[in-house]
């Protein structure tokens, strides 16, 4: 299946939460209206009650509880809350996709997020760009398995979908990739262009010029969250350690392992994200 006709599938493509599609459009403006926001967001009960839930969480360890989205936006700022929203919208939009573990679908992603922030930090890249895009990399996996259940199945034989050799096989076997696949979903929800570009380069940023860091950032925390999903040993992380990414991105050789905190722990008190 072609990736156009990928996307005439009424079943492959889930619809934003009208909220989400909101906020997305808020990236290209200059000035946001964060009451405008926030009163919308009031309209949809089940996001409202996971914001709130986050906000009150261990993750940000704010002083006093908080009760309200308009609280949550002036605690929190309007860009965490946009992030944290885009992102539970993204987890809503799918229900169950055929062969995929979703819980852990969505578990990888989170990781990948929170490595992809504490490493664009490193980097003075942009955290909350790079969180988003951490939760929306593998998003294309989700549209082939919702596609075309029978083909996906047959390649999760060959390499599973957090298998880091995945890709290859798709590209085998479809002519493209669920980083391509993500990419056009990122530009048909009218995302910023750094998405697509960002989520379409993520498998080889070397490869592109000039080269795009912030996918540097997203090929490493995606990384970084295989090795916790699949519990590397010592000697496989060495074998295959993003040795040439992370001297791209200026970091300090084993950086990963020796001082970065693992992805269970940069992403506690924000398990509610993808539940």
């Amino acid at each position: 299946m072609k990736l156009d006709a990928l996307f005439q599938n009424p079943t492959a493509l889930p619809t934003a939460p009208k909220v989400v599609e909101e906020l997305i459009s808020s990236f290209d403006k200059a000035s946001v209206s964060t009451e405008e926001i926030a009163k919308k967001l009031s309209t949809d009960p089940v996001l409202s009650a996971k914001l709130l839930r986050l906000a009150n969480s261990a993750y940000y360890h704010v002083s006093r509880s908080i009760g309200t989205v308009e609280d949550a936006v002036l605690m929190l700022g309007f860009v965490t809350v946009r992030t944290l929203v885009i992102s539970s919208g993204l987890v809503s939009g799918f229900k169950t996709v055929p062969g995929l573990d979703l819980k852990q679908f969505w578990r990888y992603s989170l990781h990948t997020a929170v490595s992809a922030k504490w490493i664009a930090k490193q980097c003075n890249e942009n955290t909350d760009l790079a969180f988003t895009i951490g939760m929306m990399h593998a998003i294309g996996q989700l549209v082939i398995h919702s596609a075309m259940p029978e083909q996906a199945m047959a390649l999760d034989k060959i390499a599973g979908p957090l298998d880091g050799r995945r890709i290859d096989a798709e590209q085998a076997s479809l002519g493209y990739c669920f980083a391509d696949v993500g990419a056009e979903l990122a530009r048909r929800w009218k995302f910023p262009d750094a998405f697509a570009e960002t989520i379409a380069a993520f498998p080889d940023p070397l490869s592109h010029e000039p080269v795009n860091d912030l996918a540097a950032v997203i090929s490493v925390a995606a990384w970084r969250a295989r090795v916790e999903q699949n519990k590397f040993t010592a000697e496989e992380i060495a074998s295959c350690y993003p040795t040439e990414l992370c001297e791209q991105l200026g970091l300090a050789p084993n950086i990963l392992i020796d001082k970065m905190p693992s992805p269970d722990e940069l992403s506690a008190g924000l398990e509610d994200l993808v539940r």
